[in-house]
């Protein structure tokens, strides 16, 4: 061996043996990262972690392999989040179920802050209050004043304890309305119903709704979140009606490992993740489920976990709703 190749091999060798002549540790991520989706394939949350991680592969030069884990109400796939090694190789695409509205209304094998670590949000869409395109209610004012005009007026979600359910009950708390609660076992019975007349009114995310507000069949009344959609701009948001707590309830997605994640894998994360939501790309595919892209640092993603978790924790215990058999 010549003295050039001799000197090549030994600064490969030194470089690989790193400081102490320890051997340095594998660049992350340097195998396919597992993505645990808490629904059954082909549905809108499969779809969303589907789309997310096409992109965050390609920024994060990683293969992100989605693992639909459904049953329980998310409890299966939180279940196996949790008991996953915290090496950044298993990640679970969390969501307002999962993370706020099931804990809040049950008891669960896993807690939805302290088991789980932050990695940041994808984003949310917005809830629309709709109803009925037959009844004589064309906007916030009549709606208050049809649902307080009789005693026999009720409402459809897509399940008790799901945020279609526990958005009624608060704006129920906030307007002092008798609207009754009929729940179904998902969204598509629940709005086939409204559409049917045997309930009067829905609270469902806004990609739901959006078929049947645009055949005219339902009419939407208000929306969620802090500003109007680009979709349907002539509807207001529940604040410029005068109606507070309504400003940041979205039907949101984020992402989320197990407890105790080194923090700068989690780093690694969050930053090609942010990468990929302000691409045009994802904004583009995410706009099939009326998704806006809504970054965020793990710091930020875990306050809005507690908020949102904590909001119905309050809701669930005003109204009386404690869903553990």
């Amino acid at each position: 061996m010549d003295r050039r190749v001799f000197l090549m091999a030994a600064s490969a060798a030194a470089w690989a043996a790193g400081p102490g002549g320890l051997r340095a540790q594998p660049r992350y991520p340097d195998r396919p990262i597992t993505y645990v989706v808490p629904v059954a394939a082909g549905g809108g949350s499969d779809y969303v972690g589907r789309a997310t991680t096409t992109l965050w592969g390609k920024a994060l030069g990683a293969t992100f392999v989605v693992e639909n884990h459904g049953g329980g109400g998310g409890v299966i796939a939180c279940q196996k989040t949790l008991r996953s090694a915290p090496d950044g190789y298993t990640l679970m695409q969390g969501y307002v179920a999962t993370l706020g509205t099931s804990p809040a209304t049950r008891t669960l094998p896993y807690d939805p802050i302290k088991d789980f670590t932050s990695i940041g949000m994808i984003g949310g869409t917005p809830n629309a209050l709709i109803v009925d395109a037959n009844l004589p209610v064309r906007n916030f004012r009549e709606f208050v004043e049809f649902m307080k005009s009789g005693p026999h007026h009720n409402y459809g979600s897509a399940g008790a304890g799901s945020l279609t359910h526990l958005l009624m009950e608060l704006l129920k708390l906030k307007l002092g309305l008798s609207i009754e609660h009929v729940a179904y076992k998902g969204i598509a019975p629940a709005i086939n119903d409204l559409l049917g007349g045997q309930t009067q009114a829905m609270f469902p995310g806004l990609a739901a709704a959006v078929p049947h507000l645009t055949g005219g069949k339902v009419r939407a009344i208000a929306v969620t979140g802090e500003q109007r959609t680009a979709k349907y701009p002539d509807v207001p948001t529940f604040k410029e009606l005068g109606v507070d707590g309504f400003d940041d309830i979205l039907q949101w997605y984020g992402v989320s490992g197990p407890a105790g994640m080194d923090a700068g894998t989690v780093g690694v994360l969050n930053e090609s993740l942010q990468k990929v939501l302000a691409n045009p790309e994802l904004e583009k595919l995410l706009e099939v489920e009326a998704i806006v892209p809504m970054a965020m640092t793990p710091a930020a993603f875990d306050a809005y976990v507690r908020k949102d978790l904590a909001r119905w924790k309050k809701v669930a215990q005003e109204q009386s709703i404690k869903l553990d058999a």
